[in-house]
């Protein structure tokens, strides 16, 4: 296959880490192969008419310091002049977040492949996806109300984890427990006194065991990782300490994973993180999934590979596109 253009629409380049980003590998399998890599940041896309631009910028990453450097100078083109479009952005899915996949949906899917599909981006909220597994998850609440959540902190047997809607990186989760002089103060807090809604879930003690990424391309898992919290944290997310250790696929695992493969496919929800604790599926990570770089050292595997791959296999069929 000749050259192909990859667009990444990220967070700046500056800010991203090496070893553990996986938008970084991305890049760097993809320059491995001879492709061409541009970076846009959010509020660079543009729309005239029915017709969506970047104000783009052509640039290679590399392991060591810096980690990047761009070529030439930025350029405002159409979206449909680039292959690819990897849609990249950090959390939260906020209204500028919203704006951009609605942009990106007019982008022509005959000319350029985007990944993941806009669509399913917005459809999928990382918290909510999740109910439409019931027989995956563990007892689930959302609600804006703090007696529905006192009421099934008793039902749950006096224990439950509450998050925001659109936290990630384990931003805003607690674990409530019945008794504690803090319960009221911290159920204010979460709910904004009661104007912002948030999933509440049974207490899974297999966390202290840690909590298991999965990495699923479209539809099928291509490897795990588990995240083990601190002995004074609760949260195995990585960007509080949670410690990487290696992981295998369970039949559990393969299970979830085969029941969510189907409509994580329609809706274009290729590149997808699961967060699994014990036998329950907890979230559906699909802004920009991490992981990658953890299970590649601790397995000796390049799943950006896998990845890439499928992103060529994509274009190579695009009907409007010739390759």
């Amino acid at each position: 296959m000749r050259s192909l253009k990859f667009a990444f629409v990220m967070d700046p380049l500056e800010r991203i880490l090496p070893d553990k980003d996986t938008t970084f590998v991305f890049m760097l399998e993809s320059l491995r192969r001879g492709h061409q890599v541009y970076f846009v940041p959010l509020h660079e896309l543009w729309a005239k008419g029915c017709q969506v631009f970047a104000r783009a910028r052509q640039c290679e990453v590399m392991r060591g310091v810096p980690h990047y450097r761009f070529i030439g100078e930025e350029r405002e083109v159409p979206l449909e002049s680039f292959h690819a479009v990897f849609m990249r952005k950090d959390p939260p899915a906020d209204a500028q977040y919203l704006y951009a996949t609605m942009l990106l949906s007019l982008v022509d899917s005959r000319r350029t492949f985007v990944l993941n599909n806009p669509a399913g981006l917005r459809e999928a909220n990382e918290k909510l996806y999740s109910l439409n597994f019931p027989q995956l998850i563990p007892p689930t609440l959302v609600t804006w109300k703090i007696w529905r959540i006192k009421e099934f902190l008793a039902e749950q047997g006096g224990q439950i984890v509450v998050k925001p809607l659109d936290g990630h990186g384990g931003e805003g989760v607690f674990v409530l427990s019945r008794g504690d002089r803090n319960l009221n103060a911290i159920l204010e807090t979460v709910t904004n006194f009661e104007t912002r809604a948030v999933m509440a879930q049974r207490y899974l003690p297999e966390v202290r065991h840690g909590d298991k990424r999965i990495v699923v391309l479209n539809g099928e898992p291509l490897g795990a990782v588990l995240r083990v919290p601190r002995e004074d944290e609760h949260r195995g997310n990585i960007h509080v300490g949670g410690q990487c250790v290696k992981a295998e696929l369970t039949a559990r695992d393969y299970e979830i994973c085969r029941v969510l493969a189907p409509r994580l496919v329609r809706d274009g929800l290729y590149f997808v993180g699961l967060d699994v604790i014990g036998n329950y599926l907890t979230e559906v990570n699909v802004t920009s999934p991490t992981g990658v770089q953890e299970i590649d050292q601790l397995n000796g595997v390049k799943l950006e590979a896998a990845v890439i791959d499928f992103v060529e296999q994509r274009v190579a069929a695009l009907p409007l596109r010739n390759v």
